[in-house]
């Protein structure tokens, strides 16, 4: 039996905002962007050339899930991404402003 991530949930505040991070901040490809209700669509964002795992951006129906939004790993590292060009694309987020909450460092497990 093969098994492999398909999608993983972040629950947010706003569809359209968090498309636009995801989309204009990080460089990621709009996947899917289907309506399923009044309240409720199926929007999967992954980045550019990627086929592998995607991130479904759920927007939060609960005080529960409003409460998670922003620390829904428990402070940990929310998100790992592979680059063959790393110093290139932290510049690029940097430029368009995306805050880091410490500078890159090198680790066992990557930059």
């Amino acid at each position: 039996m093969t098994q492999r991530l398909a999608q993983i949930a972040l629950v947010v505040d706003d569809y359209d905002r968090a498309i636009a991070w995801y989309t204009e901040k990080l460089g990621f490809t709009l996947v899917e962007d289907t309506v399923l209700s009044e309240t409720k669509r199926w929007v999967l964002v992954a980045p550019k050339g990627s086929d592998g795992c995607r991130l479904l951006l759920a927007r939060a129906a609960t005080p529960h899930q409003e409460q998670a939004i922003g620390n829904q790993s428990g402070g940990r590292v929310f998100l790992f991404l592979h680059t063959d060009d790393f110093a290139q694309d932290l510049a690029a987020m940097k430029a368009k402003g995306v805050e880091f909450v410490r500078e890159a460092e090198r680790q066992p497990w990557g930059t």
